[in-house]
């Protein structure tokens, strides 16, 4: 069905005349009618009853004006919320960021951002593939590179670099490394160098496995990384990011890190002034922020 012609005849069906409905749509009567008549004809009904006194609903009518007033209803309410969206913050984003970052940090913080916009709907997709921003496969995504897809939006979050860290549990048991040449009774914990993964992290890696260390720890991503050094199970390489949220975990050999890693969070242009984008990159700022200022008042 048109919905053109649908418009028209819910407010010859509202207004019960031609006329009337004429003026308010602006139209004149003889277009109203011709509109009304193809979309019987489309039909293969009659939808009103023509009389002195006007028009009448017949049953079909009655269950065509039935529906045009559900769509009206939610087209109207459709129409408030998007004027006030400039104050709420709701519907659905889509996120995608990579396994490591998005099941380390970024999940833990969500309860916040839903405290904050309960009416927030996040699709989170965690992988390491690159999703196409443009063709709106996520509507923001945050990367370990800075992408280079066109018409993005992007700012630098922050600069990150993987590391060696153990719980004190496990070196008081098996000993602190003191040189590279002590990391081989250990059992080192990262991900293999074929992995995807930020190349500097393969490059620490694949440099670490060329001590011939005793015993090892492959796992695909850094979620499982951490978990075995959580769990004392060795030495693990993972993102610093993570010593805000893990306090208690030792840095091993601080001579040895990563290259350096910028993190970007990126969007379409065309999602500029989404209320829903624009919360979600302030929260994510914010706790950057926090972390910053966490890490500062440690290091001082």
């Amino acid at each position: 069905m048109d919905w053109d012609k649908l418009r028209i005849f819910h407010a010859v069906a509202d207004a019960g005349s031609l006329t009337h409905a004429g003026d308010v749509l602006h139209l004149s009567q003889s277009a109203v009618s011709r509109q009304i008549r193809a979309l019987e004809d489309s039909l293969g009904t009659t939808l009103f009853h023509r009389h002195a006194r006007g028009l009448i609903l017949t049953e079909q009518g009655e269950l065509l004006f039935e529906a045009t007033s559900s769509m009206v209803r939610k087209l109207d309410t459709t129409a408030a919320r998007i004027r006030d969206s400039e104050e709420e913050v709701f519907g659905e984003l889509k996120v995608t960021t990579t396994t490591g970052f998005g099941t380390m940090w970024l999940v833990p913080r969500l309860a916040k951002l839903y405290e904050r916009y309960p009416d927030l709907k996040i699709d989170l997709m965690l992988e390491e593939r690159v999703l196409d921003l443009p063709m709106r496969e996520a509507d923001v995504a945050i990367r370990m590179k800075e992408p280079a897809q066109q018409d993005l939006i992007r700012r630098r979050l922050l600069n990150i670099r993987m590391r060696l860290y153990a719980t004190p549990e496990y070196l008081e048991r098996m000993g602190t490394p003191q040189s590279l040449e002590d990391l081989r009774p250990h059992r080192l914990i990262c991900q293999n160098p074929q992995t995807p993964q930020v190349s500097s992290g393969a490059v620490l890696v694949q440099q670490l496995l060329t001590r011939n260390m005793t015993s090892m720890l492959l796992v695909n991503n850094y979620f499982g990384v951490l978990q075995g050094v959580l769990n004392h199970v060795g030495i693990g390489v993972l993102p610093d990011y993570l010593t805000a949220d893990f306090p208690n975990l030792t840095r091993v050999l601080p001579d040895i890190e990563s290259g350096e890693v910028p993190v970007f969070l990126a969007f379409p242009e065309e999602l500029r002034t989404s209320r829903r984008v624009s919360a979600f990159r302030d929260f994510v700022l914010e706790e950057i922020q926090s972390i910053r200022k966490l890490q500062s008042g440690t290091d001082g």
